[in-house]
């Protein structure tokens, strides 16, 4: 794997700005704080925790209808089998039977009548083995009345089936800049969802307390979420409730409610039986049960001129939500937040539909919906290129954000930080692309089988929470007296690194070796309501956090030590895990136990808000991000046109991330995650069928990319001039989820390898995933001149 310069500084230690030491623990690609531990399989998860004398294991009966009422559920043979100690249903919840992270009482935690997926779960039991658990709930008898079952966003559109009121969001006139447009396309595209395939499935740990409070562990993304509803359910106030996680193994959004489940029945399991619980789903009943990405069905009309540049565009986005909200209102908003992706649109109409199917509701996936209303904006950019004949990129350049007043999103927050255009001509001069596409349309020219394609384009994603009041974390840290540091907050830790980054942030602060710092769980008794750990803003956050809880201490070290020393604040210097102290030079170490003895507190809080942004939904106007992460990815694939089999062959990336924490960590989330929007947009077919059974619910069925699908030239570059001008955590850019989008130029670039196999200035149709199958029928299709007619339009 070649990788860019990766130029970075160390930082300042109040201000936040360049300081003149030659590297700190910031700026430095230290290895991931559990990285042995991954390899030598020492790090502990759920599963791997130590089990209490006395543990229930625990496993749910769930339902094999889509839709339907329950008239009976008889348990006794499941009661009577040997080895069981509890089973409990709906009418077992002491508390509120409900696990809604928003809008409440749409999601129970055991089906009460209504059953609205299949694999919605209608009860738990609990015995002393996870095999008498199973074999168990085989047993019970289950009948239900059903009913006619909605599946897909087409059906849902057709009967007005929504989980909540449509939105919409318009800027300038787009109905008259269509009309007056010297060119008009329309089309539509559909995009497939997506399983989160987290190597550590769902888990969850309850241990009865005295005064009847729990302690559960939980691989939840969100672990006060996770409090509340236990203590919810439990009929407890949140204090009895503690909840901690030192690690998942892999999340991606797929943490951040629905863990809350598994977590509320194995609580429910403890209190009723007082033993404590363990529920852990195997993967054909984690895929069934928990949702997904939502997929999308968009329609687009779209006005431009002779260069390409677009006039006028109406969007239309219809979202299947599944059976419940859960998360799909903040996840269809920043889908439309992202239609424009880094293009100005001057007269936009955008409107979201959020359907209700019987199916597993939907949820966070890496991204949030931005990925999807990217993908929208992207096909209306090849469908222009197609029928003016131009370069994709030459379009996409032409409608780039660039000064006033081009510069305004069509939710009105003026782009103060574009680096698009820059970014874009640096990679596109880099990679060789001019060059490359015209190779690719010479060989294209002398063969009739195997086609390629090229494709360059760029990603702008909006950072912060876009419900506002979730811009807030806390952080505790302890110094102790021989100088070794304790740190915790509110982030949590799914293998992106966020825990080595903070810790660097905090031995940065008092210039020691980040081997000082212990890293610890994050846990609700330490650190209270904190958001989830999602919107790429962990590092933001929490970094912050940390940093002005360490900054309180590292100030009193400095009063006191101007007290004591008798100097002024300016001459005292940390560096190098010693302090400088006028004329002294004592180890840090040696200065916190003077100032222990001094009865200096060595501990300390921090708590961080972030700046600037607000957003007022019903007019659809405000600054809902802090900022923007940009990249761009040039993809080169190769298919054949007789079978639909393709490979990818070439990747470049050039993302920003501001002034890099950590490189090494940054560039293993930038190469993840461009592989898993891969993933996404080729292999990864959720397939439902039409009682509204998911078939794709194992390995053998559901493919993720391995390590053979990433090709021999993999070139990802970090942008050396990289910074942030907003005041984040040392000039720092989120990078979890913006580099997933990098992959859409995979999509773009089969479909200009289909587009190959015909000279015609309408653009194949071809949907996401992009599996061979589908392929194949686009070229087909393509080739016999048939198209799909838009769908979704709802005027």
């Amino acid at each position: 794997m070649k990788t860019g310069s990766m130029k970075t500084g160390p930082m300042n230690k109040h201000a936040g700005q360049p300081s003149a030491a030659a590297e700190t623990s910031v700026t430095r690609p230290l290895p991931h704080d559990s990285a042995e531990k991954h390899v030598a399989g020492d790090a502990r998860y759920i599963d791997d925790l130590l089990e209490p004398a006395g543990l229930l294991h625990v496993y749910v009966g769930v339902s094999d209808c889509a839709h339907g009422r329950l008239r009976r559920l008889n348990l006794d043979a499941v009661e009577a089998f040997p080895g069981v100690v509890a089973v409990i249903s709906a009418a077992d919840v002491p508390g509120v039977n409900d696990i809604s992270p928003v809008h409440r009482n749409d999601d129970p935690i055991f089906v009460e009548e209504l059953i609205e997926f299949h694999g919605q779960v209608l009860f738990a039991v609990a015995a002393d083995t996870y095999d008498a658990a199973r074999r168990a709930a085989r047993l019970a008898e289950v009948e239900v009345d059903p009913l006619p079952a909605i599946v897909d966003v087409e059906d849902a559109m057709q009967q007005k089936s929504f989980v909540l009121e449509p939105h919409r969001m318009q800027r300038g006139d787009y109905a008259g800049a269509l009309a007056e447009a010297a060119n008009r396309l329309q089309g539509n595209i559909r995009i497939g969802g997506q399983d989160h395939f987290y190597l550590e499935g769902q888990a969850a740990m309850a241990i009865p307390q005295e005064d009847g409070d729990m302690l559960v562990y939980s691989s939840t993304q969100h672990p006060s979420e996770v409090q509340h509803l236990i203590a919810q359910a439990m009929d407890r106030p949140d204090n009895a409730v503690t909840v901690e996680v030192r690690r998942m193994g892999g999340a991606f959004g797929g943490k951040e409610t629905q863990a809350s489940q598994w977590a509320v029945i194995a609580a429910l399991i403890a209190h009723h039986t007082r033993k404590p619980a363990k529920i852990r789903l195997d993967r054909d009943d984690d895929m069934r049960s928990t949702g997904k990405r939502h997929d999308f069905l968009i329609s687009y009309d779209v006005g431009f001129d002779q260069h390409g540049r677009i006039q006028g565009i109406d969007l239309e986005l219809a979202a299947r939500c599944g059976m419940s909200a859960d998360l799909s209102g903040a996840i269809s908003d920043r889908a439309m937040f992202h239609s424009d992706n880094a293009y100005y649109l001057p007269n936009v109409r955008i409107t979201s539909h959020r359907c209700k199917t019987h199916t597993v509701s939907n949820t966070a996936f890496r991204g949030f919906g931005g990925p999807q209303g990217m993908m929208g904006i992207e096909r209306v950019m090849d469908h222009i290129a197609q029928y003016l004949k131009l370069d994709p990129l030459t379009v996409r350049e032409a409608n780039l954000y660039g000064g006033p007043p081009r510069n305004i999103t069509p939710y009105h927050m003026t782009v103060e930080d574009n680096i698009a255009p820059e970014l874009i001509g640096e990679l596109a001069e880099t990679a060789n692309y001019e060059r490359r596409r015209q190779a690719i349309d010479a060989f294209n020219r002398k063969n009739p089988v195997i086609k390629r394609g090229i494709a360059l384009t760029p990603v702008k994603f909006g950072i912060s929470f876009t419900t506002t009041f979730l811009n807030q974390a806390g952080a505790l840290v302890h110094v102790y007296k021989d100088g070794s540091i304790h740190l915790n907050h509110g982030g949590t830790e799914m293998g992106q690194g966020l825990f080595i980054k903070v810790a660097q942030v905090v031995a940065d602060v008092f210039q020691v070796d980040t081997g000082q710092v212990k890293i610890t769980a994050t846990n609700t008794g330490k650190v209270p309501n904190t958001s989830a750990t999602a919107a790429s803003s962990g590092s933001d956050m929490n970094g912050m956090a940390a940093y002005a809880a360490a900054d309180k201490i590292r100030r009193r070290l400095i009063g006191f030590a101007c007290e004591e020393y008798r100097v002024g604040a300016d001459e005292i210097h940390f560096a190098d895990g010693r302090v400088r102290i006028g004329q002294r030079d004592l180890s840090f170490a040696e200065l916190v136990m003077a100032a222990y003895l001094g009865r200096v507190s060595l501990s300390a809080t921090g708590y961080y808000r972030t700046p600037k942004i607000h957003y007022d939904r019903e007019r659809s106007q405000g600054r809902p991000f802090l900022y923007f992460a940009y990249g761009a990815a040039v993809s080169e694939v190769e298919l054949d046109t007789l079978t639909g089999e393709y490979c990818l062959t070439a990747v470049d990336i050039l993302h920003d991330v501001g002034r890099s924490l950590n490189p090494a960590v940054d560039l293993g989330q930038i190469e993840g995650g461009f592989v898993q929007g891969a993933g996404w947009l080729t292999t990864e077919e959720l397939w439902w069928d039409d009682q509204g059974r998911l078939r794709t619910h194992a390995p053998s069925t559901y493919k993720i990319p391995v390590a053979s699908d990433v090709p021999a030239h993999f070139k990802v570059h970090i942008w050396d001039r990289g910074r942030n001008p907003e005041p984040t955590i040392h000039r720092s850019k989120a990078v979890g989820e913006p580099p997933l989008m990098l992959a859409i130029s995979v999509h773009s670039a089969l479909t200009q390898a289909v587009a190959a196999t015909a000279d015609r200035r309408e653009l194949p149709t071809l949907d996401a995933p992009a599996t061979p199958e589908q392929i194949l029928m686009a070229i087909q299709a393509y080739r016999a001149q048939t198209y799909r007619a838009p769908a979704c339009r709802a005027d």
